[in-house]
């Protein structure tokens, strides 16, 4: 079939940031690949069609760029307020102008929550609009919360919960966070990038408040890449690092494996403490390190490997990886259920302590490194040893319980991908209803 005479044609329009374009590209590979019917345009800014443009795709998924919002995107660290302002106000224009010269005609817009513009741009134009939730439903929940309570008591907002003292200190933020939660509403379907057996009782809690469809459809990971060493991975990674055949050479689940994000910064002061402490804890472990790998890997010294980047899924599935050390990025933490590993959490901010929380106290398949919030907390390298040694202790009773819990939710995420089975199901429920409301337009 050629994909242009499609009668369903969708739009994905994704943040553009690494945690929101990941997902939505995966999300859209599976579509494309389930359904042949369906055209699918991804729209990127430029600086990331630069990135993954090359990369392989089914032939009824094609990039499509806009305009960067700011001269450099991946700088947006630096002054995230705003880069994030600039997505809200100077994203919408271009992306309309976009979609008035795609052809065929665009029948539906899959754009994340917190691009709110987009359902605007889908209501004016009588299609579909499914709202792409990047993160855990339960943090969706509690923004939702939050958000609801700021405006009913507008000046009492003691009973925000801790993990969410950043939007406290931004107004502008929480601003345009409340903007998105109100255009949700008027979108026509809600899509979760969690597995409904992980997050079952908010979920059902969310199907309760909202009147129209909401589709658990993950993991968004790319799972469907691996056992096929053949498919590159993103061209913004680099895979030369040698990591995995190092891994090759270690003994069965012995080795942690370290990221703390590529975007949030830990302080130089705290990855010092954590080289050392790692250092004299004596287990082998695997560090991303963003930036300053160089230095590390000098204090480092020769019990563990730093690198720069690794293909993190391949790394997680392998079988000398014993353990995760994760910053609690949503889609980190839903590779390493996938791959079945405990977690030594370090969230640093945003939706990061939810999920640690997740992590810790529901699914109890973690341990915290640090025990109160802020960055300024330093976390000591004696500390650091003695956790790590004790984490990775194959012998512990307390350990073993951790690890045969991570297998069971391993299963259950890997069995809702299985034919017949809730994500599996969900996607097919989108398809039908995304194709069949664009066959009755074209009707």
């Amino acid at each position: 079939m050629d994909p242009t005479t499609c009668t369903c044609h969708v739009a994905a329009i994704p943040y553009p940031g690494r945690g929101h374009i990941n997902p939505m590209f995966n999300f859209c590979y599976l579509l494309a690949s389930r359904r042949d019917d369906v055209l699918i345009t991804f729209v990127l800014t430029q600086e990331w069609l630069g990135f993954i443009g090359s990369d392989p795709k089914p032939p009824n998924l094609r990039f499509f760029s806009i305009p960067n919002v700011i001269p450099s995107e991946l700088v947006r660290a630096a002054d995230f307020p705003g880069f994030f302002e600039a997505v809200m106000t100077k994203m919408e224009d271009p992306c309309e102008r976009l979609l008035d010269r795609l052809k065929p005609p665009v029948t539906a817009i899959v754009a994340d929550t917190f691009l709110f513009w987009a359902v605007g741009m889908g209501n004016r134009r009588n299609i579909q609009v499914a709202s792409l939730w990047p993160m855990s439903v339960s943090e969706f929940y509690h923004l939702h919360n939050l958000i609801v309570q700021a405006q009913n008591s507008p000046t009492d907002m003691s009973e925000q919960r801790e993990e969410h003292s950043d939007l406290k200190k931004n107004k502008q933020i929480f601003g345009r966070l409340k903007e998105a939660f109100s255009w949700v509403q008027k979108a026509q379907l809600l899509l979760l990038t969690s597995i409904y057996e992980l997050e079952a009782q908010v979920i059902d809690a969310l199907k309760a408040k909202f009147s129209f469809p909401i589709y658990s459809l993950g993991p968004l990971i790319p799972y469907f890449k691996l056992g096929h060493s053949s498919i590159p991975i993103p061209s913004y990674q680099s895979n030369n690092s040698g990591c995995l055949e190092w891994l090759d050479s270690q003994r069965l689940a012995s080795v942690l494996y370290i990221s703390l994000g590529s975007f949030l910064s830990v302080s130089s002061a705290q990855m010092d403490e954590i080289a050392v402490g790692l250092q004299q804890s004596g287990v082998r472990f695997l560090w991303v390190v963003h930036g300053e790998a160089a230095r590390i890997k000098d204090i480092c010294g020769e019990m563990g490997m730093v690198v720069a980047w690794c293909d993190q899924l391949r790394v997680l599935s392998h079988d000398s990886v014993g353990g995760f050390w994760s910053h609690c990025g949503w889609n980190s933490v839903v590779e390493g259920v996938f791959s079945g590993l405990p977690f030594l959490t370090f969230p640093i901010s945003m939706d990061q302590h939810c999920n640690g929380n997740l992590i810790v106290e529901d699914w109890k398949i973690g341990w915290r490194v640090r025990r109160e919030l802020g960055k300024e907390v330093l976390v000591k390298r004696d500390e650091i040893a003695c956790l790590v040694k004790k984490f990775m202790d194959l012998e512990s009773n307390e350990g073993n319980e951790m690890r045969r819990r991570a297998r069971e939710l391993q299963g259950i995420c890997q069995q809702a991908i299985t034919k017949g089975e809730s994500s599996y199901t969900n996607l097919d429920a989108f398809a039908r209803d995304i194709h069949n409301a664009a066959t009755v337009e074209a009707g």
